[in-house]
């Protein structure tokens, strides 16, 4: 499973405590989880209930940043209460609690494109119900990067009417972002290179899936003819769901990798969970590899191997986005990406789930440009059309 490091510091150290509200109709689950947390500094478990219908009501009583909602429960089930939380408050962070089954992956899928803005797994193995490191790092890890999107969002709403007074802090200010970036309009050549790009590769994370629904989605098929590459942090059978689920709202031929197979172009490649996915020249093809190299970025997939494989294979004709997502995988791709001669863009903070991949990467200053999402498949395009 793909896990991420968690941030190194404590949200109380910069604001409020991130409010978190537990929705699971299983107390021992809300027991191990309100276990885990109230041992971590910066977060406060502010309502622990077991339905959506009781979760509605405990969102009128609190402030609540994340929110970790299961999907199977009596009277209201999470589907159900998803779209009734996000519509009582649209800047609220959910996390979906999902098994780690086809059906599972496709419900958390379909989660993800109603609003939700991440998933962790359900904990049922031994391991997870004594509070497993591997659960505990990903369940911290997610709500501290979540918790602090909320908190920079403009769209956090007021605190309810008699709601326990909180003692504001003021927010660390991220460091200066040395870009530059390209406004709509003709496309600017500097920092391009001269010939249009052989391929294009893709990497996200934290509200990834929704990014590439969207993006890919806008470019549509016979436009773009070269082949697109993916890394989006995921466990197996969920990247497999992925594939189908941007097939059906993006018309592209989306499916994971398979090792050993020749990369044609107008395809979109996912790479497996659980696998790194790097290109590899095989005579006048290029061929996808997958590998259980250890981790990188704490992550497998990792978007670095790609992008330092893709760079090795294709040289100066690559363009790489990196979109949302936790952490800084991507970073050391991009820069060899840049290294090369390709071309580097990344997602802008106000349209990411959470700031940190595409963070990295603007804050480096290789960044061609920084856009928000809805501008980045018509600069794609543009590049990609140029000859």
């Amino acid at each position: 499973m793909t896990t991420e490091a968690p941030l190194s510091q404590s949200h109380a150290a910069t604001g409020d405590p991130i409010r978190v509200m537990l929705v699971d109709d299983s107390a021992v689950v809300r027991g191990l989880v309100t276990r885990i947390l109230d041992a971590e500094q910066g977060i406060q478990i502010v309502a622990s209930v077991g339905n959506g219908q009781m979760a509605l009501a405990a969102l009128d009583r609190n402030e609540i940043d994340v929110v970790i909602l299961d999907i199977e429960m009596p009277i209201m089930d999470g589907m159900t209460a998803l779209p009734k939380l996000l519509q009582a408050d649209p800047g609220l962070k959910i996390i979906m609690q999902s098994t780690l089954t086809m059906k599972g992956a496709d419900i958390s899928l379909r989660a993800l494109e109603m609003g939700a803005a991440d998933y962790i797994p359900k904990p049922t193995a031994t391991k997870d119900l004594a509070g497993g490191a591997d659960f505990k790092a990903e369940l911290v890890g997610k709500i501290r990067a979540l918790g602090q999107a909320r908190h920079r969002s403009p769209n956090r709403l007021p605190r309810p009417a008699g709601a326990p007074p909180l003692t504001p802090r003021p927010l660390a200010p991220l460091p200066p972002a040395r870009v530059a970036i390209h406004p709509p309009g003709p496309l600017n050549l500097r920092n391009h290179p001269a010939e249009h790009p052989d391929v294009i590769a893709i990497g996200s994370s934290t509200g990834g899936p929704q990014a590439l629904f969207t993006l890919l989605g806008a470019m549509r098929t016979g436009t773009v003819t070269q082949p697109i590459l993916i890394t989006q942090h995921m466990p197996a059978t969920f990247t497999t769901i992925l594939g189908e689920h941007i097939s059906r709202v993006s018309g592209w031929d989306a499916k994971e990798g398979v090792d050993g197979e020749v990369i044609r172009g107008g395809r979109v490649y996912i790479a497996p969970g659980d696998f790194h996915m790097v290109v590899e020249v095989k005579g006048t093809d290029k061929i996808i590899r997958l590998n259980k190299n250890p981790p990188e970025n704490f992550c497998r997939p990792a978007v670095d191997p790609m992008l330092r494989s893709i760079c090795a294979a294709y040289g100066k004709r690559v363009v790489a986005c990196i979109l949302t997502g936790m952490g800084s995988d991507g970073l050391k791709g991009g820069q060899a990406v840049v290294a090369s001669g390709g071309t580097v863009i990344a997602q802008d903070e106000g349209t990411s789930v959470v700031w940190g991949m595409p963070g990295a990467v603007a804050t480096a200053g290789i960044c061609s440009a920084v856009l928000p999402l809805p501008e980045i498949a018509p600069w794609i395009m543009k590049l990609a059309t140029r000859r």
